[in-house]
């Protein structure tokens, strides 16, 4: 074994080599520390684009269905109108019908009426013919 006066006192040469070899464990160091900040940092990033790709599917999503609720809700309202009209149509049909056979049993009251006045001054004329005929055999 080598005794402690035997040791050579370090050179400067070595002393640089031992800073040189810190400096570049340093730079080393930092160089990994900076590479695995930007990953973390891209990480972070891509997630939230995911994240805001995520939302932006979700609002358009909820777009879609929306619009889709407001087209039924037109159709239906379409729908309803339709039904409407139809409806007043028909009363309106109902109703002209109703005139219509009004109208008919008017002009048949009418014309009844006429008929029956006609009977009647026919039944008139009638006893009057045969008053005169009686009459004229009277007098002869």
């Amino acid at each position: 074994m080598m005794k402690e006066q035997d040791k050579e006192p370090p050179t400067e040469s070595l002393f640089i080599d031992t800073l040189d070899y810190l400096e570049k464990k340093r730079r080393e160091k930092k160089r990994k520390e900076k590479k695995r900040k930007e990953k973390k940092r891209k990480e972070k990033k891509r997630k939230e684009k995911k994240r805001k790709e995520k939302r932006e599917e979700k609002r358009r999503e909820e777009k879609r269905r929306e619009e889709k609720r407001r087209e039924e809700k037109r159709r239906e309202e379409k729908r309803r109108e339709e039904k409407r009209r139809e409806e007043k149509r028909r009363e309106e049909k109902r109703r002209e019908e109703k005139r219509r056979e009004e109208k008919r049993r008017e002009e048949k009251r009418r014309e009844e009426k006429r008929r029956e006045e006609k009977r009647r001054e026919e039944k008139r004329r009638e006893e009057k013919r045969r008053e005169e005929k009686r009459r004229e055999e009277k007098r002869t």
